[in-house]
């Protein structure tokens, strides 16, 4: 895109930003990839450097590909992307077929599910991946403010992961006067501020030919502040006058918007047709000038009206159409009169293929609309159907929006701004769905439309409140529901249960018991029940009737869930996924071990071979805690990092777990803090008390007994907590070692009731810990050695680790110093291996206490690998390709054959077969 003439003065003064760019460049010749947000207000010269960033590259060897935001796009999902993946498709043919069918369904040259956002977006990686394999690739992206919401969240995801792949992707972004792309935010940034007063001189004096006295020359510079647009346009619009006596300095009004209003007057000054010209090249985003000549043409306008535009520097036209700035465009399209705005739009609808583009015909021909128009919305309708199957939410809610708008019946406009409000929720744009639902809510509404209408109003409360008045809504829509449509009114009753488990219940006095009873009322299951209503009963029943009464239904629950597991069309059901994190939880709850593993790989299998990166995380959480209380440390690091890379929903809780039951102090106080300061104003929740628990752990493993009562008293406080079986056994150790057991009798209560009820050896072996703390003399160390033998028959290595260090520490204060050695020695040894630091040095002062001095953890090879690089290790060790592996991880094939190369430099190997024969941790 050759940049007009007087663009190279905008480069003025920008010689650190200059040698900026070229050290990006020259590392990606080197081999490496990178990513620069080059941030500014408008006319600041992110566009000139962006120009010197195509030429810089160009000279070096790479590939360059464009794209632009473009405000009026944000209608069309994808289209952003589009334009910087269209002339690369050819290579596509190289992806796997999953990847292949994304791209091609996202682009609407293939049918097929919406794809999800993420899976998309590996397949962008991996398409650059390919290119740049030919030489090293250059992606810009001009204006990303303006982005569609698809476009910026796949391409904020690969900038994230580009690594090895020779790409440097370069976005530029306006950071005034339009909302934040809160996607790109902790990318590398270079912020461009204006111009110093020599520099701005300098670029004056390019814009100005004729003499200015210094007074005049310093107001006009002064007036700029810095912005090299400002210093080249504002003088062009001001009369000869204020050029010889003087220029008036604004008060309030900002330079971008004094440059845009000088755009504005130039633009006015040109005659009626080339005017309207410009309104139409204004509407008309993609920069077809064929399709401009050919509105220009449906409106009688002569080719000759483009001329005067052209010399007041505003416009270019060749085969495509450029304005000499974005504030050009805006400014043109806003002094624009509403009925010349209509006509440019009902030209362009006019000449648009309705086969080719059918969905930008019908979004010009809806804004060609005066008052409403059925067939429009009708036909916007079917755009955002189509929208939808692509996975374009955010365009699918745009243009259901516009249709009902545009829509006459009262009835038939209700509907289609409910359908718009679901959209724009699933889009994460809540505060717009409140908006339309009161639209929705002004017309004749059928009984399950109002139904929806407070469902989607109950969950917009809880995702935006997280408590408050959310499960009670929940509640609300399920019984209205209930006659009207008995499958949704089931799992609306199962949502409240969920969130009051999450948050405590309706408030305060009314927890999840009161939750329970009311989803009694709920409508019979379907013969026969989906695992949802199976977990639904059973919850009502357990919260009911009490946990002895409800762990029957969990199991047949949960049975069911791990039969849909097994079953290969039942796992592609997204009903069954929805609920694995609430199954995955329950089976924690009832101490099956096994159960809960299989469901959390389960649902983390079924996110990843979906790409569904919004629902990973969730996936995730559930995994990484059973790891950790499993004692595989590095795998949960490894999940963690994992959720951490895809930018979706912070793992900071799975964080804080993993990082107390490896005792960093520092590290757990950090994220801590972070979680405190997050959750400010939002109330007590499962949030909250999992970082109780975590702090528990943490002070129970440094022996600071007093604060861990502290907290694991609140974490005890929490349904969900308490629901997980998580916080007993803490609470239980840290009274007694402070000597005040009767402060946990309830805890310990329960927990051997639950244990007994369930029947499993992680329960019945945590229960016997906890009773032998508790006690004293023969039976204690009779329920010790209970602990011991039952927790060996699990997977719950921590948990057995602390069973041989409390045994070994009641044996020393006991005198029993030979005995006490033994299970000391044990405990020092687990704990040890897995990490576990804290828990670990406790058992090595209480060895030294008896007299034996502890080992020191043997180094093992795979000591040096980072987290990545050991998840890597272990997938490649399996048999797995590089491109599979790259597929499981969200990483290209090359970052992987990165990353083995670095393994097997630190394991001293030299191939796969090699990395096979070892025993990874």
């Amino acid at each position: 895109m050759p940049a007009p003439s007087n663009d190279q003065t905008l480069l003025v003064g920008r010689r650190v930003e200059h040698e900026a760019v070229e050290r990006l460049l020259a590392r990606t010749q080197a081999g490496e990839s990178g990513v620069l947000v080059v941030r500014g207000e408008a006319g600041i010269g992110k566009t000139a450097l962006l120009q010197h960033v195509r030429a810089s590259a160009v000279a070096a060897g790479f590939r360059v590909q464009d794209a632009a935001g473009v405000e009026s796009e944000a209608a069309f999902a994808f289209a952003g992307l589009h334009q910087l993946c269209a002339p690369l498709l050819a290579r596509a043919a190289a992806l796997p077929e999953p990847q292949q069918a994304a791209l091609g369904v996202a682009f609407g040259m293939r049918q097929g599910a919406a794809p999800d956002r993420f899976l998309v977006g590996l397949a962008v990686l991996s398409l650059l991946a390919e290119v740049a394999e030919d030489g090293p690739l250059l992606c810009v992206v001009d204006d990303t403010q303006w982005l569609d919401q698809a476009s910026a969240q796949v391409l904020a995801f690969v900038a994230r992961r580009v690594a090895v792949e020779r790409v440097v992707m370069v976005f530029a972004l306006r950071d005034t006067g339009v909302p934040d792309v809160e996607a790109f935010t902790g990318l590398p940034e270079l912020h461009l501020e204006g111009l110093a007063v020599s520099d701005a001189r300098t670029v004056l004096a390019t814009a100005v030919r004729a003499p200015l006295d210094d007074d005049v020359r310093d107001r006009i510079v002064a007036e700029a502040r810095g912005n090299p647009l400002a210093l080249l346009e504002l003088p062009r619009g001001a009369p000869t006058v204020r050029l010889a006596g003087g220029f008036e300095l604004p008060d309030v009004v900002s330079v971008p918007h004094r440059v845009e209003e000088g755009f504005r007057r130039r633009a006015g000054s040109l005659p009626p047709d080339s005017q309207l010209l410009l309104v139409v090249a204004a509407a008309e985003q993609t920069g077809d000038a064929a399709l401009l000549w050919r509105a220009a043409a449906e409106l009688g306008i002569a080719p000759e009206a483009a001329a005067p535009a052209e010399a007041a520097g505003l416009l270019e036209l060749d085969t495509r159409v450029r304005f000499r700035h974005p504030l050009v465009r805006s400014a043109v399209y806003q002094a624009a009169t509403p009925p010349d705005q209509r006509r440019a739009h009902g030209a362009l609808a006019a000449v648009t293929d309705p086969q080719a583009d059918p969905d930008r015909r019908a979004w010009h021909r809806a804004q060609a609309v005066v008052g409403t128009d059925e067939e429009a919305a009708a036909e916007l309708e079917r755009s955002a159907g189509r929208a939808r199957a692509r996975g374009g939410l955010a365009a699918a809610a745009a243009f259901l929006q516009r249709a009902a708008q545009l829509t006459p019946a009262p009835a038939v406009r209700s509907g289609r701004a409910l359908e718009a409000a679901h959209a724009k929720h699933a889009a994460g744009a809540s505060e717009a769905a409140l908006e339309l639902l009161t639209v929705a809510a002004t017309g004749p509404l059928d009984a399950v439309s109002q139904a929806r209408l407070e469902l989607l109003r109950a969950q917009i409360a809880f995702h935006r409140a997280r408590g408050g008045e959310g499960p009670r809504m929940l509640l609300d829509a399920a019984r209205s529901l209930a006659p009207l449509a008995p499958a949704l009114s089931r799992e609306t009753y199962l949502d409240a249960l969920d969130a009051a488990i999450v948050t405590g219940g309706l408030g305060p006095g009314e927890g999840v018991r009161a939750v329970a009873e009311a989803a009694r009322a709920a409508p019979p299951p379907p013969e026969p029940p989906r695992p949802a209503d199976l977990l639904l009963d059973g919850l009502v029943t357990t919260f009911t009737q009490g946990y002895a009464a409800g762990v029957p239904g969990l199991r047949r629950a949960l049975d069911a869930f791990a039969d849909c597991e097994r079953d290969a069309r039942a796992v592609n059901d997204g009903d069954d996924r929805r609920w694995l994190w609430l199954a995955g939880r329950t089976a924690m709850s009832v101490f099956d071990d096994e159960m809960v593993h299989a469901l959390a790989a389960s649902h983390v299998r079924l996110a990843r071979e979906a790409g569904a990166l919004a629902t990973l995380p969730a996936a995730l959480l559930v995994q990484s805690v059973m790891l950790v209380l499993s004692g595989e440390f590095s795998r949960a690091a490894e999940q963690t990092a994992i959720a951490a890379a895809t930018r979706t929903v912070p793992l900071l809780h799975a964080q804080l777990i993993l990082a107390a039951w490896r005792g960093r102090v520092e590290e757990s106080s950090e994220i801590h803090a972070t979680m405190v300061r997050e959750a400010a104003g939002r109330g007590r929740g499962t949030e909250d008390s999992l970082a109780q628990y975590a702090m528990a752990v943490l002070h129970n493993g440094l022996g600071d007994f007093p604060a861990a009562q502290a907290a694991a008293t609140r974490a005890f406080e929490s349904d969900e907590l308490t629901h997980s079986n998580l916080a007993h056994s803490e609470l239980v150790e840290a009274a007694c070692r402070t000597g005040q057991p009767e402060r946990a009798a309830d805890a310990l209560e329960q927990l051997s009731s639950r244990a007994l009820a369930s029947g499993t050896p992680w329960g019945l072996g945590l229960a016997a810990r906890s009773r032998a703390l508790a006690g004293t003399g023969p039976d204690a160390e009779e329920h010790y050695r209970e602990a011991i033998e039952r927790l060996r028959e699990c997977r719950m290595a921590t948990q057995l680790a602390r069973a041989h260090l409390v045994y070994g520490e009641w044996l020393r204060r006991q005198g029993r110093r030979q005995a006490a050695r033994q299970q000391l020695r044990t405990a020092h040894q687990q704990l040890s291996d897995m990490g576990a630091e804290a828990f670990a040095a406790r058992a090595a002062r209480e060895l030294r206490a008896t007299g034996e001095h502890p080992r020191s953890r043997s180094a093992q090879p795979s000591d040096a690998l980072t987290a990545q690089e050991l998840t890597i290790a272990r997938l490649v060790a399996t048999g797995a390709t590089s491109r599979e592996v790259g597929a499981q991880l969200f990483l290209s094939p090359r970052t992987v054959e990165a990353h083995l190369r670095s393994i097997f430099r630190k394991l001293d190997i030299s191939s796969r077969r090699q990395l096979r024969d070892l025993r990874l941790p």
